[in-house]
């Protein structure tokens, strides 16, 4: 079985490049102890999927953030990732969710924000509609209409050897001003014909030669992508002292301990009065606020 990594390719003579990412250690790790249902686990492994390929793409270092927002019983899915590729995400949701692998059947009137944060630099957001049935066709709506990139995505997940699987593949024109059109659907013929037990099961060197074996292809060494949440017992500590002592007092006489949740990773940081007592008289802590 592949491993959690993601592979670049470029094609020799035709001005594409191309992405490769198998997910199974990280899309379980991002489920656990959330008891989604079915579809709202497809849609988030889809987003794990895309969040992967697109922060790919940065050439600096910095994140991407892909956000789905709605009326939907789907009301949220978020899925945030580095230039280490290191991914997180959750998804809130109420109610019956449909079966449907329809984006609009699932966060229902709603939009996609795309934040890119550099660690250095602007921030960057783009807001579009949902414009497409699955949510490959509406993120290469958006780079169609925001970057005028020719993009295509296959997002695919499902369950192989009894294990969560997501996988996915991305071909974009070059913006080298020598994009063939005509080379590029070509290349996304061929693509169309992955299978998904392919994207599951195989190295990424054996499903690009089923698919491209007419092509030249340069294939870069992979890159490692696992979940991490990023929260600290330190940064919910942080949080609690931005919060003040008296505010901080007043939530410990209600509740008799101070509890910070991490929605992403399902972890308590449960703070008794002789906790909170130190972190206000000690006065070591920063005023970094929890992720």
């Amino acid at each position: 079985m592949a491993k959690d990594s993601l592979h670049r390719y470029l094609f020799d003579g035709i001005s594409v490049r191309g992405e490769m990412v198998q997910l199974s250690d990280t899309y379980q790790r991002m489920l656990e102890g959330h008891n989604y249902p079915a579809p709202v686990q497809r849609l988030l492994g889809e987003l794990l999927v895309a969040t992967s390929l697109l922060t790919a793409t940065l050439k600096f270092e910095g994140s991407i953030t892909i956000q789905l927002q709605g009326d939907g019983p789907v009301s949220l899915a978020v899925i945030n990732g580095n230039h280490n590729q290191q991914l997180r995400g959750v998804a809130r949701y109420s109610g019956e969710v449909p079966e449907s692998e329809k984006v609009s059947d699932l966060i229902g009137k709603g939009h996609m924000v795309i934040t890119i944060e550099p660690v250095k630099g602007e921030r960057y957001q783009g807001v579009v509609g949902l414009e497409g049935e699955t949510l490959a066709e509406c993120i290469e709506g958006y780079f169609a209409n925001s970057e005028q990139l020719k993009t295509r995505l296959w997002l695919r997940t499902g369950n192989e050897s009894g294990r969560a699987q997501a996988a996915g593949m991305m071909l974009q024109i070059v913006p080298d001003g020598k994009g063939d059109e005509n080379g590029f659907e070509h290349l996304v013929q061929l693509t169309e014909t992955v299978k998904n037990e392919e994207l599951f099961e195989l190295e990424a060197e054996e499903v690009l030669y089923r698919l491209y074996h007419q092509e030249t292809v340069q294939l870069f060494d992979p890159q490692a992508v696992e979940f991490m949440c990023g929260c600290s017992r330190d940064k919910s500590a942080a949080a609690i002292v931005s919060l003040g002592r008296d505010e901080a007092d007043t939530i410990l006489a209600e509740n008799g301990n101070l509890t910070l949740h991490c929605d992403y990773c399902n972890a308590d940081y449960v703070f008794d009065s002789i906790d909170v007592a130190a972190l206000f008289e000690n006065g070591a802590v920063g005023s970094n606020q929890v992720h």
